[in-house]
């Protein structure tokens, strides 16, 4: 069966009222967390985590895509607004689009920002119905060995590409692994690192976790925090939409910026915060008034945002693809599908084609509905900037004590929701990134059993680990992956350290 034919049929899993309306909520609840500074898409998923534990599993994960989606939209509203990016890759967006509003122009800043995103969200998720099924043909050949490997490269990837810090991503990379462990071993039988305690006889719940670190972690950390400064909102003056000049300075930033935010999305160590920064830095060497950049350059809105769209797509390339997430929502929506009892990866697309392309075509839907629902009610977004902090994290608070009683009804449950925000706390305190501990928890025990099979089949021979080109490539991609910013890091220090010295001479 074409491409075309499965992304129909999944047109037609996604175009169910029902989906629909998972399709309304998500997007409405991404675009709302992305206009509020320091609430990104990957806080409200872990949110809903528990809250979506008995519903129908498409519903629940077509929603969580509509958040992630709408979350990286709405970060260029406070982005351009306020000056305050709502997630990190909305940072590229302040730099120009602040300018604007400060200028009166605030309004075409957010419409070239809104269409842009629908421009790059509707390429990009045709880029990932055409590209997965390669990827998931590619993946179907792999044994154990290739599979460990994999495994090893997400472990890599994720540690060096979230925080300043290789090792202290490693750090938080072992904790996660580390809670792996606990619970029934399921080859021998025999119970691991449960200290006695009948509860951790299953193992940790991701689900608790995830809402452990990113919302009470979150809450504590903003609440330990003191005499922040008050922000200044710049208020929408003049018309929202653009004129002739503004679309023709638009379009091609929108186009470049899709081309260079799909790929780096779907790359094992991507993102989509390297996607603005190449995008906004291409369309400083193009632009016709480069004068302008620094003072309110639309180019310098339309590409970043497009960028950062386009990259939202490509993340779920390896998450749905090989079950590799490469950001943090992407690691919180892998505890989603695990949270129901499936595996993203290529048998997936197999064993569930309808979940999977349903989940696909969604996208296309939930472009749309941030396109309709983003420019009419810019007004209501910004009114979302007044709610007090207070008010906000105490609701949270309150959203993630419940949604984790209502998954698990137990003390212990709630004593270990408890302890693990406090940990997530302490990480942030101390620069420690948050994402590895959960990727950790995730993938440490498909690691682990896929690394049993690969020694049973060789009878304990290791050299099956490296006899596959593959797994070589594979692996030798991950010591990259560790290495590299090491070096890089390494090199900008001396530099800096070379420019000081001269200055003093």
């Amino acid at each position: 069966m074409g491409t075309f034919d499965l992304l129909w049929q999944g047109l037609a899993v996604a175009a169910q009222p029902v989906n629909l309306l998972y399709a309304l909520i998500g997007v409405t609840l991404g675009t709302a967390v992305g206009v509020l500074p320091g609430i990104g898409p990957a806080l409200t998923v872990a949110l809903l985590l528990p809250v979506t534990y008995k519903l129908d599993p498409a519903g629940s994960l077509i929603m969580f895509a509509g958040i992630y989606y709408g979350g990286m939209y709405g970060g260029s509203t406070t982005s351009i607004l306020l000056n305050t990016p709502g997630e990190s890759a909305s940072i590229v967006t302040a730099l120009e689009g602040n300018k604007m509003a400060r200028g009166g122009r605030g309004g075409p800043a957010l419409a070239t920002a809104a269409i842009g995103s629908f421009v790059a969200g509707l390429l990009a998720t045709i880029g990932l119905a055409f590209m997965a099924p390669w990827v998931v043909r590619l993946a179907l050949s792999f044994g154990p060995a290739e599979y460990f490997a994999l495994m090893v490269l997400a472990f890599m990837t994720v540690s060096a590409a979230f925080g300043d810090s290789t090792l202290r991503g490693l750090t938080s990379l072992f904790i996660g692994l580390a809670l792996g462990l606990i619970g029934i071993d399921l080859q021998t039988g025999q119970a691991r690192l449960s200290f006695g305690v009948p509860d951790l006889l299953d193992g940790i719940e991701v689900t608790t976790l995830a809402v452990a670190l990113f919302a009470v972690g979150e809450a504590l950390s903003v609440a330990s925090r003191k005499g922040a400064a008050e922000q200044r909102i710049e208020p929408v003056r003049g018309s929202v939409w653009m004129n002739r000049e503004d679309w023709g300075r638009s379009w091609k930033p929108w186009l470049r910026g899709t081309a260079v935010g799909f790929p780096i999305g779907a790359m094992p160590a991507g993102g989509a915060e390297i996607g603005t920064f190449l995008s906004y830095s291409m369309e400083k060497q193009l632009a016709t008034k480069p004068e302008e950049f620094g003072k309110g350059a639309i180019e310098g809105v339309a590409g970043p945002e497009a960028a950062n769209n386009a990259s939202a797509a490509g993340t779920l390339v390896p998450l749905l693809t090989l079950g590799l997430p490469t950001t943090a929502t992407a690691a919180i929506m892998l505890a989603g599908f695990q949270q129901f009892g499936l595996q993203p990866g290529p048998l997936l697309f197999a064993t569930n084609p309808q979940l999977v392309w349903g989940l696909i075509a969604s996208l296309l839907v939930a472009n749309l509905m941030l396109l309709v629902l983003n420019l009419p009610l810019i007004g209501l977004w910004v009114r979302l900037l007044a709610i007090p902090q207070p008010w906000l994290y105490a609701g949270i608070l309150v959203f993630a004590t419940l949604g984790t009683i209502g998954a698990n009804p137990s003390t212990f449950e709630l004593g270990l929701l408890l302890a693990f925000g406090l940990m997530g706390y302490f990480l942030r305190r101390f620069g420690y990134p948050i994402a590895p501990v959960v990727v950790g928890l995730i993938l440490g025990p498909l690691a682990e059993q896929q690394l049993r099979r690969a020694l049973a089949i060789s009878q304990g021979d290791p050299t099956i680990l490296v006899s596959s080109p593959i797994a070589l490539v594979l692996l030798l991609l991950a010591a990259t992956a560790v290495v590299l910013p090491i070096v890089l890091r390494a090199r900008g220090k001396g530099k800096m350290l070379a420019q000081l010295g001269g200055d003093e001479d």
